[in-house]
């Protein structure tokens, strides 16, 4: 029994493409806070060199150890507005700048939390983080950003979504030589969450502990294999094969999650079970939709088959592992993954159909590439959109958009590595100025006040 779990967690590896996607350090700067911008980014500074000096180290000996590839090596950090908006500067570009060189002193892939949270209001602080993203993204290399602009008990903030939308189509613009690439790292959300080691939406939540480890799991060809083998038969057998997939790999990422706690002395946070696809053959989700038996994906049945992924990950996750956490759910990131780039280049999937998606899981307009002229105000109505969903439907929604500048509908835009390609996806062209002018709030729903 022991050499068929060895041969199959092999197998697992080499052929099914299981990886950890993420071992991501959380790291606590509130005590980093200081009048004088400059004292605080180096506290910063020196905090995280020293939390951190060996993530990699540990996650590479872990990686040689196990023989399971571990892809990105990340740190998330206090949301930035709250360290930032003790000191006087007026914007908070520099800080930006300083996470960036500590990842890349501690050899990181990606940092998050160059964020803010404004749900129910922005405070000073937040506004000039949020005005700062442009620049920020554009001037830094790994730095990631996220604000939270509403959640099901305050509602949503219109007024943050149409800065959002200026603020996307402002990054777009100041990277426009790399087809608006700055958007890519940059994420809005509603209901966000304070543990999800993911990127580009990380940030450490102020109720976590000082610092803390994370892992973000992956394997959408481990589920896609489980599949194949019970073609034809009904829905309860393939969910219950998810389950035992989503079991192997959740099993997986408690063993590196537990190693890495251990050997560099930090509490272990959560697991987050979300299948995260890749460009490559064989680490699709949409290839497991297709599997269920829809021609492709994007046609009718697409979201059911979706619904029942979703939730047997889930199910199978939490048998293996009782911290589970962050977004836990399937990522539909169109230039992520090869089933999602083939549709939407033949027009079957729509912005449309991942709108109804979201429904579903968490990231539904993930990766998109929308024309390069597109006016802020669409921007933040499609923003709106989605944060209507996750609001009245107490779960987490996001964005992330990417403005592909000099590109129109049909054309493709390369980002390389895992963030793919992905084709122009068309939007809809009557305006929302109007709709996004109003401003002020959309109040949270009836079923929002609970306590």
């Amino acid at each position: 029994m022991r050499n068929t779990n060895i041969l199959e967690t092999i197998q697992m590896i080499e052929e099914q493409k299981l990886d950890i996607r993420t071992v991501t350090m959380g790291i606590s700067l509130l005590d980093c806070a200081d009048s004088d911008g400059e004292v605080a980014r180096r506290k910063i500074y020196d905090k995280i060199t020293s939390c951190a000096a060996n993530l990699v180290s540990v996650c590479e000996g872990i990686e040689a150890e196990l023989g399971i590839p571990i892809v990105n090596k990340r740190i998330a950090v206090t949301p930035i507005a709250l360290v930032a908006g003790a000191s006087n500067d007026e914007d908070y570009v520099e800080f930006a700048r300083t996470l960036d060189a500590t990842a890349k002193a501690v050899g990181v892939n990606f940092v998050g939390g160059f964020s803010a949270l404004v749900d129910k209001g922005m405070t000073p602080a937040d506004e000039k983080l949020i005005r700062s993203i442009p620049r920020a993204l554009a001037e830094t290399d790994v730095v990631c950003s996220s604000v939270d602009i509403g959640s099901s008990r305050a509602g949503i903030n219109m007024s943050a979504v149409k800065l959002m939308g200026e603020t996307i189509r402002a990054t777009a613009d100041l990277t426009a030589d790399a087809h608006g690439f700055g958007c890519a790292k940059l994420v809005v959300f509603a209901n966000a969450v304070s543990d999800n080691p993911f990127m580009a939406g990380a940030f450490h939540g102020v109720q976590e502990a000082d610092t803390t480890i994370s892992v973000g799991v992956s394997g959408p060809g481990v589920v896609h294999r489980a599949l194949q083998k019970v073609r034809g038969e009904s829905f309860d057998t393939c969910a219950e094969e998810i389950k035992k997939a989503a079991f192997k790999i959740t099993r997986v990422g408690q063993l590196v999650g537990t190693l890495a706690s251990e050997r560099l002395g930090v509490p272990f946070n959560i697991i987050d079970l979300s299948l995260a696809p890749t460009a490559e053959i064989g680490d699709s989700v949409a290839h497991i939709l297709e599997e269920m038996g829809l021609e492709t994906v994007g046609t009718h049945g697409t979201v059911a088959a979706l619904a029942l992924l979703n939730d047997a990950v889930k199910k199978g996750g939490l048998m293996a592992c009782s911290n589970v956490g962050g977004l836990s759910g399937s990522f539909i990131p169109i230039s992520e993954d090869i089933g999602m780039i083939e549709s939407a280049a033949a027009g079957h999937i729509t912005l449309d159909k991942l709108e109804a998606m979201t429904a579903i899981c968490s990231v539904g307009l993930d990766m998109v590439a929308v024309p390069g002229d597109t006016p802020a105000a669409t921007l933040a109505a499609m923003i709106a959109d989605e944060a209507a969903i996750g609001v009245m439907n107490h779960k987490t929604t996001a964005v992330r958009v990417i403005p592909a500048v000099g590109l129109g509908v049909g054309d493709m835009v390369e980002f390389g590595g895992l963030l793919g390609r992905a084709p122009v996806m068309p939007t809809h062209t009557p305006s929302a100025e109007a709709f996004i002018a109003r401003c002020g709030r959309i109040p949270s729903p009836v079923h929002g006040f609970r306590n």
